[in-house]
């Protein structure tokens, strides 16, 4: 009875850090792609003037 508690207690705290984890890989990823972005457009204005 006391491994299936610890089991359900690990996958409990599991399931509760992998959702932050994977909220916080996602917004990075947008993050990058919007930096890339930014970054050819400062490099096309620059080539521009």
């Amino acid at each position: 009875m006391r491994v299936s508690v610890q089991w359900i207690k690990c996958f409990l705290f599991t399931s509760e850090v992998r959702f932050p984890i994977v909220v916080t890989l996602y917004l990075l990823y947008r993050i990058e792609t919007k930096l890339d972005t930014m970054m050819t457009s400062i490099q096309t204005l620059s080539e521009k003037l």
